[in-house]
């Protein structure tokens, strides 16, 4: 049978607010477990949430950023389940009336353009944490700790219609969306401190067929590899339990990455089993449509946007500014590049910027705002390839000694230093043709023959001879005049 694939995203974004969101405990990750966790955050007798102003204006930033309907009022409810690391035994939610309504994310999947439907966004707060993996109890036998320092960091949650129909597909969602939160400031979109979470809802039905399958839960992936990996995994379980005759139940799953598996959880609840019922704790939310104005004005320019002004601006394919765009320091740092050179030259920098940049940051495991080679510098060297005085081949030693901060990181500098000026000289290239030519009348035969490969030979012996400093512009056009 012809299976489709239904995958709809649950993301969970941390927001970047220094406190939680209803009390005044640090978010700061990596603290000693217990020690930022309040009277509020352990719902000690007679304490009372207060609502951070900070997440709110988050949630507005991101609503705008997607089209969405922020809510002028919306109301926080109590989602009620029993867990040890929850210390009321439920969570402060948002159900009927969240804070972002609708919305779209439109993002670029290989040369392919799609757009995703959002569902909504809604504010709550994070539980604790369980630490069950080699905790020992106070004489050493085993048991289980909790910790509470995560408990009631603010958290936006938002949610996709089931509109993905691969697993790549909605990676590339999720990776979109992460650049999203990120360029706007509401998340630092750390995925291994748990900044950024997906849980991926998947189901599978015939193709044609209109009606949804039962979909599992796969809750808490914290990459973007084990997404791709967790969602084909869970599809092809699925799918092979239907054509053997059985049945998919609703329930919870776990991707475990050592074995490369999804496992069952608990059962999956639905929304009556929360008993969700208005939080008599907090008054409705309003927003102003004035507080609204004041987020508007201080929004950033947005990825989509700056990518097609990247193309207009600086005649830059479609292509490349959809991976310039993928952070805002990349597209910074590519724009600084980019508009200290001369108009016409933003492909050279696009070029750069995803190709030897880009692969010096992978290789040293940092991102571009630790580049030791400053956009003014790499400016300065693609200008050196363009007036003639570096071939591009040799640029690419230039700036890896830039890297390295050789003669201050500077371009001339390092040109000069190494002897790595090309030789644009027709003459001294003349020189070089007449000796290699000389050196080669076997191979000058062969060209003469009709074996066009000969050339290329003959331009490698050329360029072997100038070691590499030869402009290859000028070594071709005066080979071919003196072979002629």
């Amino acid at each position: 049978m012809n299976w489709e694939i239904v995958i709809g995203l649950e993301i969970h974004a941390q927001l970047s607010t220094a406190s939680k969101i209803f009390s005044g405990s640090s978010t700061a990750f990596g603290s000693d477990p217990n020690t930022q966790a309040s009277a509020i955050d352990m719902a000690l007798p007679g304490t009372l949430p207060v609502l951070n102003r900070g997440a709110v204006e988050r949630a507005i930033r991101f609503g705008l950023a997607v089209g969405a309907t922020v809510a002028p009022v919306s109301v926080f409810a109590r989602k009620n389940y029993f867990y040890p690391d929850l210390p009321k035994n439920y969570q402060i939610s948002q159900f009927e009336i969240p804070v972002v309504q609708g919305g779209t994310l439109t993002f670029w999947m290989g040369e392919t353009e799609k757009t995703i439907n959002i569902t909504r966004a809604h504010l709550e707060e994070d539980a604790g944490k369980s630490l069950h993996d080699d905790f020992t109890g106070p004489h050493g036998e085993p048991a289980s700790g909790i910790d509470l320092n995560r408990t009631g960091t603010p958290l936006l949650e938002i949610v996709s219609e089931p509109e993905m129909r691969s697993a790549e597909e909605a990676v590339a969602y999720a990776r979109a969306m992460h650049t999203l939160v990120t360029w706007l400031g509401i998340c630092d979109g750390n995925m291994q401190e748990g900044s950024f979470r997906v849980d991926a809802n998947v189901s599978v039905r015939p193709r044609g067929q209109a009606e949804f399958g039962t979909r599992t839960e796969t809750k808490n992936v914290n990459s973007f590899r084990f997404l791709e990996r967790a969602i084909q995994y869970e599809a092809r379980r699925q799918i092979e339990l239907l054509e053997d005759g059985g049945t998919v139940v609703q329930e919870t799953r776990l991707y475990d990455p050592d074995r490369d598996e999804t496992r069952s959880m608990r059962s999956k609840e639905d929304a009556h089993d929360y008993r969700y019922f208005p939080d008599p704790d907090l008054p409705p939310l309003v927003i102003d449509p004035s507080w609204i104005d004041v987020v508007r004005a201080d929004m950033p320019e947005l990825p989509r946007a700056r990518g097609e002004r990247f193309v207009a601006d600086y005649g830059i394919t479609d292509y490349d500014a959809s991976q310039i765009i993928a952070s805002r320091a990349l597209a910074d740092y590519f724009e600084d590049v980019a508009r200290t050179l001369p108009a016409g030259q933003g492909k050279i920098a696009a070029n750069w910027v995803m190709s030897e940049v880009s692969a010096a940051l992978n290789r040293h495991e940092i991102d571009i705002t630790a580049c030791p080679v400053s956009a003014a510098a790499l400016a300065k060297l693609l200008a050196r390839i363009q007036d003639g005085t570096v071939s591009n081949k040799l640029a690419r030693d230039v700036f890896a000694a830039m890297w390295a901060g050789e003669h201050g990181g500077d371009a001339d500098a390092v040109i000069e230093a190494k002897g790595l000026k090309q030789i644009s000289d027709s003459g001294a290239i003349g020189a070089l043709i007449d000796d290699v030519m000389a050196a080669h009348a076997g191979i000058v035969a062969e060209y003469r023959a009709g074996k066009e490969k000969a050339f290329n030979s003959l331009v490698g012996q050329v360029m072997k001879a100038a070691r590499g400093k030869a402009n290859p512009q000028q070594v071709n056009e005066l080979l071919r005049q003196k072979l002629q």
